[in-house]
């Protein structure tokens, strides 16, 4: 089951701001009035360093006391708030679960998404409220595919709307273009499986990964990118499933651009480790 973290974000902190602000309306005021009850039943009692001053402040300790889920708004709210602002509008934090962006990404990273590159959108509805910055071939993308769009996913843009994209053998085809490619290795040496390539999209060189043997989304595909959409693909390119399986990606599933790794942990049972940060190309 997908967990919607941005709706359960934005309810905490509707919730605990409402009752902090029942709390200053209302409350505040009754233990206030409470406490100045106090004041006056002990205003003519002599109250000196002994067992009068303890009961006084007692008195005067519970009539100020707050209710815990004030005292738990109230200290949650702040954080809560910050969190929703930073994640929301600037930046948000990601983990990697498969292998369709290697090598560019591997399964373990903990990569930070830009959330106003291409524009500001409101939490959970995801309205746009201000344009930026539209897509560009080659960026890493975090999105909602359209066959599972309460599902984050992260691929590279290869597509921009109007263009014709063709997929043959594992040569990508932009507008007629061919997009070069370079080997870097052949793996393993003795009876290589997959090479690694250096592909040049636009003129922007990024890392992908190819079978020997193309699969069977990479044989041979076509397709016109509609207006308001992008076509994505993973740099695994026989290991992911992406717009050659399920269509190009609306403008409005697009969550942000992809900028960061900066930290890599494999599983819960070991260390946590940093050789991996550094922008994402």
């Amino acid at each position: 089951m997908d967990i919607n973290f941005p709706l359960i974000l934005v309810v905490l902190v509707f919730v605990s701001g409402a009752i902090w602000l029942a709390d200053w309306l209302f409350l505040a005021k009754r233990r206030q009035q409470a406490v100045a009850a106090v004041d006056t039943q002990f205003a003519n009692v002599q109250i000196d360093a002994g067992q009068q001053q303890a009961v006084y402040e007692e008195a005067k300790a519970a009539a100020a006391q707050e209710p815990v889920a004030v005292e738990y708004a109230k200290s949650f709210f702040p954080v809560l708030f910050i969190v929703l602002i930073l994640r929301s509008f600037l930046a948000e934090p990601f983990q990697i679960p498969s292998a369709s962006m290697v090598p560019t990404l591997k399964i373990g990273d903990f990569i930070l998404v830009n959330k106003y590159t291409y524009g500001i959108r409101l939490p959970v509805v995801r309205t746009k409220v201000l344009d930026l910055n539209e897509p560009q071939r080659g960026d890493v993308m975090v999105f909602f595919p359209p066959h599972r769009p309460k599902t984050y996913f992260i691929k590279r843009v290869v597509g921009l709307p109007g263009d014709e994209i063709r997929y043959i053998n594992n040569v990508l085809y932009i507008n007629g273009e061919k997009q070069p490619q370079k080997l870097v290795a052949a793996l393993p040496p003795a009876n290589p499986q997959f090479h690694l390539m250096k592909e040049s999209i636009d003129g922007v060189e990024h890392d992908m990964r190819k079978h020997v043997v193309p699969g069977r989304l990479s044989q041979n595909g076509s397709w016109v990118v509609p207006e308001g959409h992008y076509f994505m693909m993973g740099d695994n390119r026989d290991n992911s499933s992406d717009s050659r399986e399920w269509g190009p990606v609306s403008e409005d599933a697009i969550v942000g651009k992809a900028f960061a790794v900066w930290m890599h942990w494999d599983s819960f049972f070991s260390l946590p480790s940093f050789s991996r940060v550094g922008s994402i190309q």
